[in-house]
């Protein structure tokens, strides 16, 4: 201060033909100090009771205090006599209130910049969960009150807010037993200077270490908290300052001011006035003081405050160069409070000073960190800054790479309730606990999450499921029956073994067709039965691979015509056994009327309407391959829809028809006298063939998947054998085993049946 105001009246070109004077009083950290230095200030000199306030103030601003309590009741005392009173150091946001302290200025900004940088600071490293303490002033309720809804917004949890005030010892205690129990490696202190210093004797008392300590303006930059134990508990701690001075002349001038003062050299000759010098001896450790000017960061807000004031003296003066001031006597502290409310200037140092609508200064902060330097002194390395007169993503700048973090490790501590949740879980809150408190829950089926520590978990769009990680969204895979697997490979194998017993079959008709056995049973139709056999085994194939527009259509409507052309030739056998049993009788004369040609237009014409009813299924609605994403969730069944149901069930329902019409008839011919009644044959195969699509339709309907698919094969390859079997195989019997009842004799001898 004094350095400053020598400045200004040794230029002379700011305040021409004005001397500034100057009162310096020490409140001695006591409130009763600073009233009693407030009310001398305002009368002219300390009053007493002989000479009481006179209510005239002989001061046009007051420099000060450094507390915000203190500053709070200075300036409420000012107020009535709008005194301007311009605090470097009170930082408390309550004084932000215009209307109640319309004459307060301050060359630092308000906590409320501070607390909220803090609240981005710990977010910045991941630290969710910290701890907090503060002092119980203005100061420190004011500054934790912000930090804490600054916090909750970032999404950061605190774990504990402690406060305490220097004269409780007690409630020191306390928290430090709260800090020690408490899980959370960060530690908010929003504590004054000597708040701090308490607690850091206490936490070396007690051996607490291991914290990140993340500090205020107050304390962070504070020389006399370093001791040989405190490097232990603050090493790596980060936190804002106040910028350094950058004065020139000022270090000179701290040397000559100690010189001046004392007039006494560190070691007095026996010459010197010993006594004089003696009671400066425990001055004499701090006669090197301007050793550590380079690192003084609040002496430029009291250089900024003196001249603040003189340039609003100026604006009220009229002052010009070589001219002088006018007005001096007029000049009231209100008009000083009005002029500084505009005061815009630039220093000797390239700082712009100005004051916000709030009386304070703009938000400008170094983070610093404790190290160790080279020399192995601490030292409050600069690693980034805050200010908030930049743009919004310039404000904040780190530089991570220069931070020493406790222990002297290279690696940043961690302070979370719980651990981060990896992509393909999310958070659950645990119930009666903070946010940041929470497990770590797999997605659901279907979901997932590709980010960490994701509150939800998103579901996979339609063709998409989750990896097993769940984590991201892949094509679900589609599922149909191949050639290759093991269940088509059976399936291909039985329907080949289909066509070749067939085709034998058909051989060994062929090289027997002119025996008694081939032609007593219709040679012509069993051919044509043979033939159908063999493309009822063959269309079973177009139902394994990848169903298509063209194999969709295929496979039911070959299954469908095929089916009807065999049973046709079956019901063509049956009803050609009962009329030659009937044409046996007396003057019967009904053969003539299913003859070779009527068997053909029968089986032709029984044919032809299957046919035709599958075109009219194939014009209005045909089958078509269809992606099924709702009988799994897991995976795609790719089959073939069939279009319109009630062509589907029309196909099968006058197969079924066909089948229920032969079974009747050749149930009803089984008795018949005869050596070879086919009849009863017919009527086993046809059981067989209703049992078979009868249990189908249930297996069908219930089953997933490709096995659909398989159990229609397996119904078509069921009924065929049962056909071929049943008809075909006793008359192998006897060709190939038994030839000596393949005879017409044997044929046509008549021995009563044996009932079903």
């Amino acid at each position: 201060m004094i350095f400053t105001i020598e400045e200004i009246n040794r230029i002379g070109t700011l305040l021409p033909n004005v001397t500034i004077g100057y009162r310096i009083y020490d409140n001695c950290g006591s409130r009763l100090s600073s009233m009693r230095a407030v009310m001398a200030l305002m009368n002219g000199h300390e009053p007493t009771a002989e000479e009481p306030c006179t209510g005239q103030s002989a001061v046009h601003a007051i420099i000060g205090e450094s507390e915000s309590s203190s500053t709070i009741i200075l300036t409420r005392t000012t107020g009535p006599f709008k005194i301007p009173v311009i605090s470097h150091s009170a930082t408390c946001e309550c004084l932000s209130s215009r209307r109640e302290y319309p004459s307060f200025f301050r060359t630092i900004a308000s906590d409320y910049y501070q607390s909220r940088a803090l609240a981005q600071l710990v977010k910045h490293f991941g630290w969710t969960w910290v701890g907090a303490v503060n002092s119980d002033s203005d100061y420190g309720n004011n500054g934790m009150s912000i930090f804490l809804t600054a916090a909750e917004e970032e999404g950061i949890c605190v774990e504990y807010s402690e406060k305490f005030h220097r004269s409780e010892p007690g409630k020191l205690l306390k928290v430090v037993d709260v800090i020690r129990k408490g899980s959370a490696k960060v530690i908010v202190a929003f504590l004054a200077h000597v708040e701090m210093n308490n607690l850091l004797e206490q936490l070396t008392l007690q051996n607490i270490t291991g914290l990140q300590m993340i500090g205020v303006e107050a304390w962070i930059t504070a020389d006399s908290l370093i001791t040989p134990s405190s490097f232990s508990i603050l090493g790596g701690s980060l936190g804002f300052a106040v910028g350094k001075a950058n004065l020139s002349g000022f270090d000179e001038f701290v040397k000559h001011f100690w010189d001046d003062t004392f007039h006494c050299p560190e070691i007095a000759p026996p010459s010197q006035d010993v006594e004089r010098c003696g009671k400066y001896q425990d001055l004499l450790e701090w006669r090197h003081y301007n050793d550590d000017v380079p690192e003084l960061r609040y002496s430029s807000n009291i250089y900024k405050a003196i001249y603040a004031v003189a340039h609003s003296m100026r604006s009220l003066l009229n002052c010009r160069a070589n001219v002088g001031c006018e007005k001096v006597l007029q000049t009231e502290p209100q008009k000083v409070v009005e002029s500084l409310k505009t005061v815009n200037f630039t220093l000797k140092t390239n700082e712009r000073v100005w004051f916000d609508k709030t009386g304070a200064a703009a938000a400008r902060y170094e983070v610093v960190n404790w190290q160790r330097g080279p020399d192995g002194r601490v030292q409050f390395k600069p690693v980034g800054h805050y200010d908030v007169s930049l743009p919004p993503g310039h404000r904040f700048v780190l530089s991570e790479d220069n931070i020493v973090w406790p222990g002297a490790s290279a690696q940043r501590p961690v302070s979370v309730c719980s651990e981060s949740c990896p992509p393909g879980t999310r958070k659950a809150q645990q119930k009666g606990k903070p946010i940041c408190c929470y497990d770590c829950i797999p997605c659901g089926e279907g979901e997932i999450s590709n980010e960490t520590d994701s509150n939800n978990c998103e579901p996979c769009p339609g063709q998409y499921w989750p990896n097993p990680g769940r984590d991201k969204c892949i094509l679900k895979p589609v599922e149909f029956l191949l050639f290759t697997e093991v269940m088509g490979i059976v399936l291909v194998f039985f329907s080949l073994l289909g066509v070749l017993l067939t085709l034998i079959t058909a051989v060994i008709f062929m090289m027997q067709k002119d025996t008694p056995i081939v032609k007593a049973n219709n040679s012509e139709l069993s051919f044509l039965l043979l033939f159908s056999l063999t493309l009822c085994f063959l269309c079973s194939l177009t139902f394994i691979g990848r169903p298509s527009e063209w194999s969709c259509m295929l496979r039911h409507t070959a299954f469908g015509i095929t089916f009807v052309l065999c049973i046709s030739c079956v019901l063509g056998k049956t009803i050609v056994v009962l009329m030659a049993f009937r044409a046996t009788l007396p003057g019967s004369n009904v053969m003539k009327w299913f003859g070779p040609l009527q068997q053909r237009l029968s089986v032709l014409g029984f044919t032809l309407i299957q046919v035709l009813i599958c075109v009219l299924w194939l014009t209005i609605s045909p089958p078509f391959p269809y992606k099924n994403m709702t009988l799994f969730k897991d995976k795609i069944i790719l089959e073939c829809d069939v279009g319109s149901a009630i062509g589907f069930w029309a196909i099968l329902g006058y197969i079924g028809l066909l089948a229920l019409l032969c079974f009747i008839l050749a149930f009803l011919a089984r008795k018949l006298p005869d050596n070879f009644n086919e009849a009863k044959f017919i009527t086993f195969s046809m059981l067989i063939f209703c049992a078979v699509w009868i249990t189908f339709i249930p297996a069908y309907v219930s089953s997933p998947g490709k096995f659909t698919v398989a159990v229609e094969i397996f119904a078509i390859l069921a009924s065929s054998f049962g056909m071929l079997f049943c008809i075909f195989a006793p008359k192998c019997y006897i060709i190939l085993i038994r030839p000596e009842l393949n005879t017409k004799k044997h044929m046509m001898g008549k021995m009563p049946s044996k009932s079903l």
